[in-house]
């Protein structure tokens, strides 16, 4: 259930503004040292730039071409870290990267996946190799001129499910997390914040001893708000499509355009092909952001130049655009640096901290370092809230180890399967994949006691029953069909107009 809101002039340790993923990271990590943690976010949680991600969990292979080493290495790092945390939201992916003799050079490639392999120990991803496409199944949909690529392996993460979860730990380690409250203002008086809130109820006021600016492509406008100095971001837009599936085998392609810039293509929600991501720098407001026909226009024709299959605007089932907040440079809007800067102004009259930038990957690692930074400013704490913790908690749902058993994610989410499937005959295997997908070993709360699919309640949408309907809204701050259909799943590429529309009424609060 969710928590109630606070009371008039509660106290908090820590207030955290934003809730996409370095908020609820925080989040998550604060409270799980017992920290008394509050966070707001204006909008529903990852409805902008953490749920308009390429999804993917990846130490960046592209940004060795700019020398950031350090954030590639931080990157890869965390990337198994991830996988053993969350094994139902993410899985391996293996990418097969087709080779173009005009653009980069083999030796240039070799290199670079010699890096990519060695920087970080990885326990079980395999290495990278060179794969002849003639005999490999990649091979098939590319058109005759590629004859070799080479692989290597990163991850995939569904990017809002993996925001909601980071809320719902840190809210069952004692956070209270609110959805649509708007931060209005923030003051520091007398060593701490008070700060004023607003949501459909009205306003109230609320006190915490430090205040967190996660905000993302809002957080430079939220920090001038909060002092005097004057902060800026680089907002840059990425933009994704979404078509029928251009290919029926498991891996993901990455390709190297003529432009320099590189492109993705990755299987999606079973019968679909997700193609991303664009660069272009954005000036106007973070939640209008929307795909353009120019970047529709050059994501099909990068994708026509590797695909035999060739699409067109026409094809796109479902397109999103996101901004992503990055540290202000003089450079072109690919090669921005995707790393994150934490800064903790101590001149405010109370802490603040201010998160800069980051990268879907080191979520964990940017909060881990948020609090060991803003620690030292809150006196008075238990000793267990200097322990870091977080990188061997699995998240909600992620728990499917066996009795200790030293197994892979892959074989502990089949395992995990093949008891759900047991328990629950009547599932059909899609929906089966689906619930423990989404849900992990806490997919028994939606189904319960139930013995056949009429007990989940009414069939809303193709796979959507009632019975995750209220649990999606009791458990998990879902309160419109998009939060539903777009962001805790992605069923709206399979809903009709009409159930879309018979959702949103069921969805529509008691006169």
């Amino acid at each position: 259930m969710q928590t109630q809101p606070p009371q008039a002039q509660a106290a908090y340790d820590l207030l955290v503004v934003g809730g996409g993923i370095n908020g609820c990271g925080i989040a998550r990590d604060a409270a799980g040292r017992g920290l008394r943690v509050l966070l707001v976010e204006q909008d529903d949680l990852a409805q902008h730039t953490s749920s308009a991600s390429t999804k993917l969990i990846h130490g960046g292979l592209r940004y060795l071409e700019y020398y950031e080493f350090s954030l590639v290495r931080k990157a890869l790092q965390e990337r198994e870290v991830l996988l053993r945390m969350a094994p139902h939201i993410s899985h391996p992916l293996q990418f097969v990267m087709p080779h173009a003799p005009h653009q980069r050079p083999a030796w240039m490639i070799r290199c670079g996946l010699f890096l990519y392999d060695h920087l970080a120990r990885r326990a079980w991803l395999p290495g990278s190799s060179m794969v002849r496409l003639a005999q490999h199944e990649a091979g098939a949909p590319l058109q005759p001129q590629f004859s070799r690529a080479f692989t290597y392996a990163d991850g995939w993460v569904d990017d809002a499910r993996l925001v909601v979860l980071n809320a719902l730990d840190a809210q069952e380690r004692g956070a209270t997390i609110l959805t649509r409250t708007r931060c209005l203002a923030a003051q520091a008086q007398n060593g701490a914040w008070q700060v004023q809130l607003e949501d459909d109820k009205g306003q109230r006021s609320v006190t915490a001893r430090a205040l967190v600016n996660a905000a993302g492509p809002w957080a430079a406008r939220f920090a001038n708000q909060c002092s005097t100095r004057r902060h800026n971001l680089r907002l840059v837009q990425g933009s994704h499509i979404i078509v029928p599936r251009l290919f029926s085998h498991p891996h993901a392609y990455l390709f190297q355009n003529d432009d320099g810039r590189i492109m993705f293509a990755l299987p999606f929600q079973e019968d679909f092909t997700l193609i991303g991501t664009t660069d272009c720098d954005y000036h106007g407001d973070p939640a209008q952001v929307a795909i353009s026909a120019q970047e529709i226009d050059y994501l099909c024709a990068q994708a026509n130049r590797y695909f035999q299959r060739h699409i067109t605007p026409a094809d796109v089932r479902w397109s999103y655009a996101g901004v992503r907040p990055l540290l202000d440079e003089d450079s072109d809007a690919a090669a921005v640096s995707r790393d994150y800067k934490l800064e903790l102004q101590a001149d405010a009259g109370a802490p603040l901290l201010h998160v800069w930038g980051g990268k879907l990957t080191t979520y964990r690692k940017l909060a881990q370092d948020a609090m060991e930074m803003l620690l030292p400013s809150l006196a008075a704490l238990p000793a267990a809230a200097r322990r870091a913790w977080s990188h061997s908690a699995p998240l909600p749902g992620g728990d499917l180890q066996q009795s200790g058993e030293l197994v892979t994610d892959v074989q502990a989410f089949a395992a995990y399967c093949a008891k759900l499937a047991a328990q629950y005959p009547f599932l059909p295997q899609a929906l089966l994949q689906r619930l423990a997908r989404a849900y992990g070993a806490r997919t028994p709360q939606i189904l319960g006691q139930a013995r056949s699919l009429a007990e989940l309640g009414e069939e809303i949408c193709p796979g959507l029953y009632a019975a995750e309907v209220r649990y999606l809204q009791q458990v998990e701050w879902a309160r419109s069909a998009e939060d539903i259909l777009w962001r805790r799943s992605k069923l709206g590429l399979r809903a009709s107009a009409q159930q879309v529309e018979n959702l949103r009424q069921r969805l529509q609060p008691a006169p």
